[in-house]
């Protein structure tokens, strides 16, 4: 079930969150195969070593980062499930890269954030975390994610194998799934959708946001990283 929730701030709109309920594994789309374009729009992207899939009890469900050694960075939505583990380092949710299991969980009292200790230390290009003044109104930035690639009512059956990413320019502030600080933005080539929840909104390469909701059409609200930077640096030193 999709949880809504009415975003106050700038937005008018009700929108929700974007993780997924457990479900099958969902038929993917190959780069070039004719079938949906990821995201909603958008195309794939091509490279993306800090991405992560996030799996809960076996099953596909948000989009994360690794932003150290032993920490991954997604949203507090996507974690209450349970047997969490992630694959990290590969655009394709199903093979290559790293995968790595959680042995920890802290999340963000008032924002849709969490990060996830895991059993063991994974060699990688670390997403780079902004500063306050990082984004501002009318920026095009880059989101990211493995999630629904159409409106397709049950968002679990049209999720893409490969990683892919979409232009949004920024509006300005709102408030995520539980009204913490987040950057709203509006679609260029694509927008958010369920499974893309978790993964990041980047802004000149580093990153700025964590998806948190969408209404699939107009808007989507990513948890301002850039806000929470001194819990996040608290807790996993980065």
């Amino acid at each position: 079930m999709r949880i809504s929730r009415l975003i106050p701030a700038l937005m008018a709109v009700v929108l929700s969150v974007l993780a997924l309920a457990p479900s099958a594994f969902a038929a993917d789309q190959r780069p070039g195969s004719g079938g949906p374009q990821p995201i909603i729009g958008g195309g794939y992207a091509q490279n993306a070593p800090w991405a992560a899939r996030l799996f809960s009890n076996g099953t596909q469900t948000c989009s994360a980062t690794i932003i150290a050694p032993t920490w991954i960075l997604t949203a507090r939505h996507c974690v209450g499930g349970g047997g969490l583990s992630f694959r990290i380092g590969s655009l394709d949710q199903s093979a290559g890269g790293t995968v790595a299991n959680a042995t920890q969980v802290q999340t963000h009292s008032s924002a849709d954030l969490a990060l996830v200790r895991l059993d063991r230390s994974v060699p990688a290009s670390y997403a780079q975390l902004g500063q306050p003044g990082t984004v501002r109104v009318g920026q095009s930035v880059q989101v990211y994610g493995w999630g629904a690639t159409s409106r397709c009512g049950s968002e679990i059956n049209c999720q893409s194998r490969y990683l892919k990413v979409a232009n949004l320019s920024v509006t300005g502030g709102c408030r995520d799934a539980y009204y913490g600080s987040a950057i709203c933005a509006r679609p260029g080539d694509g927008i958010t959708a369920g499974g893309d929840s978790g993964g990041p909104m980047m802004a000149g390469g580093v990153q700025v946001g964590v998806a948190s909701t969408s209404d699939r059409q107009t808007t989507t609200a990513y948890t301002n990283v850039t806000a929470y930077r001194s819990w996040i640096q608290s807790i996993a030193g980065v």
